[in-house]
């Protein structure tokens, strides 16, 4: 897919950060070119899928060209490692609980869908369902 996609954390309805460290430690076992100047890293599965990554320190990561079973499920890691959501502009909000809800901000829960999608299947389901 070639449209971007957004890891972020909220407390009180306010973007929160996100713990970079930990996000590098998932991902960076699946970069095959990275670009240290942008914060960037071009991720791959063993299946070949690939994914842009681009952190934006401290509150976001965003991928781009993204696709296949083996990027949604590395995304569903580093979601539930982040305690994170993933935002799909136009989409569904993808929460981990149910309660994570009061989390976000009113304008996500209220002009938006949000849905519980805990692995790389549910996350797929939920983006293609928008």
């Amino acid at each position: 897919m070639s449209f971007d996609i957004f890891v972020c954390r909220f407390e009180n309805g306010e973007l929160a950060p996100l713990d970079m460290s930990a996000a590098h430690e998932v991902l960076d076992p699946y970069a095959v070119a990275r670009d240290r100047e942008t914060d960037f890293l071009l991720v791959s599965t063993a299946e070949g899928e690939e994914a842009g990554v681009y952190f934006n320190s401290p509150t976001g990561i965003t991928f781009n060209r993204f696709g296949g079973d083996g990027i949604m499920d590395l995304l569903a890691v580093l979601l539930h490692q982040l305690d994170a959501v993933l935002v799909v502009p136009g989409g569904p909000t993808m929460i981990q609980r149910d309660e994570d809800r009061e989390l976000l901000p009113a304008s996500l829960k209220d002009e938006w869908p949000v849905v519980v999608a805990r692995s790389g299947a549910e996350i797929e389901q939920a983006i293609r369902a928008s």
